[in-house]
């Protein structure tokens, strides 16, 4: 299947891909990520393995496109922006009406 990935057409099936991240241990993932086999990759490990670029030269989106053709399972992270923000002030800010013992 003809895939672009930073801007460079790659002609990619899923056997080629399984073929080039044999042996290639994952980084921990932090972010979008490949199941590829039993193991979960980093996107940007995938597309840097898989086109031999460097990984600023293209996003995760565009791996995780390539990668979603292809037959692969991508996954994305929740962003902790999403989740709700946390008191910074912990259990003390709720006593601060409370009035002060002596």
């Amino acid at each position: 299947m003809r895939c672009v990935i930073a801007r460079f057409p790659f002609d990619l099936t899923k056997s080629g891909v399984l073929e080039s991240m044999k042996g290639v241990t994952p980084e921990p993932v932090t972010g979008e990520s490949v199941i590829i086999g039993r193991r979960h990759y980093p996107a940007k490990q995938v597309g840097q393995v898989v086109t031999r670029q460097d990984r600023r030269d293209f996003s995760t989106g565009e791996v995780l496109r390539a990668m979603t053709q292809l037959g692969f399972t991508c996954r994305t992270r929740p962003d902790a922006a999403s989740a709700p923000p946390a008191d910074p002030y912990g259990p003390a800010s709720a006593t601060l009406g409370a009035p002060l013992s002596a």
